[in-house]
């Protein structure tokens, strides 16, 4: 039997709920963007008519007003997001009881249980959501899960695309190759420089080529360009997730300008994941770290550890470094933003090879003074007690004083940033 896949998209969510309760702001330009004072201002949704004039998600605030003067800006309410993602999930399983989320406003379905026609019950969808919730969703129908989520994003607002075995190559292989799910920024780039610009060039490459230039995502891309994908979508349940990753972001204040403007940020952030990390019962890994400077350029790297960690001063140090050998001051550029992450996360009661270099006493202190940290914070708050590197700039004060709101409790868990 042929697979049915649904994707499901709310449009422009966090916009399309604001104006439910904004009817004021009805026939205007809207957009959901975060806090210009703390540097956190840029668009993070927008309303059909924003969109109609070329405001576009992630750019910032000042540059969607030269193009949308009479652009109207609103602050996010994830609670409120999140209940009407949830009363979405309702509704889809109703259809179907597997179910995969993809964000807080995309989810795939597998309706091929269901005997009726795949367009049939993605219009049903439609009309449900938008008589029920009073926001409207676009589908993308299809037999696997790479092509619905094209299907979904090839025509919006509230509509249904279908894209079958017959005319996936004509109404996809067309496409841009960064249309593809998760050929991003960079992988397109270098896809670009090889002369691969569609979706189809990547269906029509050799996998061997692909690998040698982007390894495994070489294969995966060449499985998803010819509609080879075919991935089950599990049994859905309220559940929580197994954590893979735990990370922490924040844009400065100001822009850093020097290694020791970084230090601070890195240590600041890594004390943060790490506990969080101990909270969790886990251990990292390996840690990442990424960096955006002033021309919102991003810069990434990623290493493992020689021995699991969920101590803070470990995580930075290596963030640090990682740092050191990722970015060049030369150029003179700040650098606005940064992010620490880990990976790879372990249980913290599994077995750990120790090397020679590491006393097991050294590691014994260090898990005990992480513990009454930990017993100080939860009694007193977070920012009862902090690293003295933190608190080597008196210009980072506002940023220590934020810590309690914005980086112990809001964070980034399994790629994407919780409450978002």
């Amino acid at each position: 039997m042929e697979r049915k896949i649904l994707h499901v998209d709310i449009n422009n969510c966090y916009a399309s709920i604001e104006c439910l309760y904004h009817p004021e702001l009805e026939g205007k330009p809207v957009a959901v963007a975060g806090d210009v004072e703390e540097r956190h201002g840029i668009i993070l949704a927008k309303n059909q008519i924003a969109k109609e004039y070329g405001v576009q998600t992630g750019e910032v605030i000042w540059m969607a007003k030269l193009k949308c003067p009479e652009l109207v800006t609103l602050k996010p309410h994830y609670d409120l997001y999140l209940s009407y993602s949830k009363a979405a999930h309702l509704i889809y399983e109703r259809y179907t009881d597997r179910i995969e989320c993809f964000g807080i406003d995309e989810c795939w379905l597998d309706v091929t249980c269901t005997r009726r026609d795949i367009k049939e019950v993605a219009d049903e969808i439609r009309e449900t959501v938008k008589k029920e919730l009073g926001i409207t969703v676009s589908v993308g129908a299809s037999f696997n899960k790479i092509f619905a989520k094209l299907g979904s994003d090839m025509k919006k607002p509230d509509a249904t695309t279908v894209i079958t075995r017959e005319n996936f190559r004509e109404k996809v292989w067309g496409l841009p190759a960064s249309d593809l799910l998760f050929v991003g920024r960079a992988t397109a780039k270098k896809l670009y420089n090889h002369g691969v610009c569609t979706i189809g060039d990547i269906a029509c490459t050799p996998m061997n080529i692909l690998e040698s230039w982007l390894g495994k995502w070489g294969e995966y891309l060449y499985i998803y360009a010819n509609g080879l994908e075919n991935s089950e979508i599990p049994l859905f349940t309220d559940a929580p997730a197994p954590i893979k990753s735990i990370s922490n972001g924040m844009t400065s204040y100001r822009d850093l300008e020097n290694d020791e403007d970084v230090r601070i940020l890195v240590f600041a952030l890594s004390e943060s994941v790490a506990s969080r990390l101990r909270k969790s019962g886990l251990k990292a890994g390996g840690v990442t770290i990424s960096l955006k400077d002033s021309k919102f350029r991003v810069h990434s790297k990623q290493c493992s550890l020689n021995i699991p960690s969920d101590d803070g001063r470990t995580i930075a140090r290596t963030a640090f470094g990682l740092y050191k050998r990722l970015f060049d001051w030369s150029e003179g550029i700040p650098i606005r933003s940064i992010s620490i992450g880990t990976f790879n996360l372990f249980d913290k009661d599994s077995p750990v090879q120790l090397d020679f270099y590491t006393s097991p006493t050294t590691v014994k202190r260090r898990e005990d003074l992480n513990s009454a940290i930990d017993k100080l914070r939860k009694r007193f708050g977070y920012t009862c007690i902090n690293r003295a590197v933190v608190m080597g700039d008196t210009g980072f004060k506002s940023f220590d004083s934020r810590l309690q709101n914005e980086i112990h409790p809001v964070g980034f868990m399994n790629g994407k940033k919780a409450g978002a």
